[in-house]
């Protein structure tokens, strides 16, 4: 093979319509843009979104819903992941390095789901009043 020998793919090329050029080629006089109107004029277009002066679709319609910025850098820890961590001290660090929370969170709290049998020394990580519970009754703690 050439450098000067390649070319495209059958198909891959193909002319392009040229429109206003005389009525032998099918797409003379009004060039394909129908007669009068706004859109059968040069540079004549409307915004995205316009809807000839009603109403837009996008105004219609309720607004709804947010989504915080914030949320990314939180992080929710459950008992039961303490549990197959099967480390007597855990900290934000650690969890990263594992894996269990994302590489952005800074604030890491433990929620009350399913269950501990191993005390857990926790710190710098927060936890829901039932989850503390939980952790200290089995002689755990939190710092």
């Amino acid at each position: 093979m050439e450098l000067n020998s390649i070319q495209p793919a059958d198909g891959a090329k193909h002319a392009k319509r040229r429109v206003g050029r005389g009525i032998g080629s099918g797409l003379g006089k009004t060039a394909g843009r129908g007669h009068k109107g706004q859109k059968s004029r040069a540079g004549g277009y409307h915004k995205v979104g316009f809807e000839g002066g009603q109403m837009p679709m996008h105004r219609r319609l309720p607004k709804r819903g947010f989504k915080s910025q914030s949320l990314k850098f939180n992080a929710e820890v459950t008992l039961t992941t303490l549990e197959a961590l099967n480390l007597p001290e855990v900290d934000l660090l650690t969890l990263k390095q594992l894996g269990v929370v994302g590489e952005l969170a800074k604030v890491v709290k433990v929620i009350n789901t399913g269950t501990i049998t191993k005390a857990v020394k926790l710190n710098g990580i927060g936890a829901t009043a039932g989850a503390k519970t939980a952790i200290e009754a089995v002689g755990g703690s939190l710092a």
